[in-house]
């Protein structure tokens, strides 16, 4: 781990102390996709800074169910985590890798030093809370007020960005669980979309139409 990789990844973070805090005193690793980092209860011990790849952030239920809420990319952190450092409280989302991620995971007590000492530090913690804010109410908005084929239009334009791809490698299932619907409703809205020609379904595999995000928004 360099500076050089931290300011790639963190091009805001530019205060040569504050970078060499982080090498310090920050922990590397390196996931694979599926592993789970965080579940519903356990207590966050460190904040995680993605230095590249991708997590999926998603509410769990008492039964189970899941609900995507956000990705976590490069130069980002988890603002729940963040609140669960200062509150002292348990994790309420489940964490899992998208896309292969490396991780620099600050120690709670560096990190609320870091708050204290360095402005860019506290900036970057901030403007955390409102972007995450913002994607919250979009995922709030989504549930309340949004049809199923429209919030699984916006669910694949999602992912296409995401992982920067036309083919989207997942089952019919999964997606139900992440947008909290069942199998059976999501199978009948991407069999509606491939009628339309703006998608190829495959095996556990979803074509999709360079043009996708131009035909959902006519």
């Amino acid at each position: 781990m360099t500076k050089d990789i931290l300011r790639k990844a963190l091009p805001n973070l530019t205060d040569p102390k504050l970078l060499d805090r982080l090498l310090e005193k920050g922990q590397f690793s390196t996931f694979e996709p599926g592993k789970t980092l965080m579940e519903p209860g356990q207590f966050v011990k460190a904040v995680p800074l993605v230095l590249e790849g991708s997590i999926k952030i998603m509410r769990v239920d008492e039964e189970g169910k899941e609900l995507f809420l956000y990705y976590l990319e490069t130069g980002e952190t988890c603002a729940l985590s963040l609140t669960c450092c200062s509150a002292a409280r348990p994790s309420q989302i489940k964490a899992v890798v998208e896309e292969q991620v490396s991780l620099l995971f600050i120690p709670i007590q560096i990190h609320e030093q870091l708050v204290d000492e360095f402005k860019q530090w506290k900036d970057f913690v901030s403007t955390t809370y409102q972007h995450r804010f913002q994607e919250m109410l979009t995922v709030l908005d989504a549930v309340a007020f949004k049809r199923m084929d429209e919030r699984l239009m916006n669910y694949i334009v999602t992912k296409m960005k995401q992982l920067k791809s036309n083919e989207l490698h997942t089952t019919h299932q999964e997606i139900a669980n992440e947008l909290g619907t069942a199998r059976e409703v999501i199978s009948r809205l991407l069999k509606q979309l491939e009628k339309k020609k703006w998608i190829e379904l495959g095996r556990n595999v979803i074509y999709i139409r360079d043009d996708f995000e131009e035909l959902i928004a006519k």
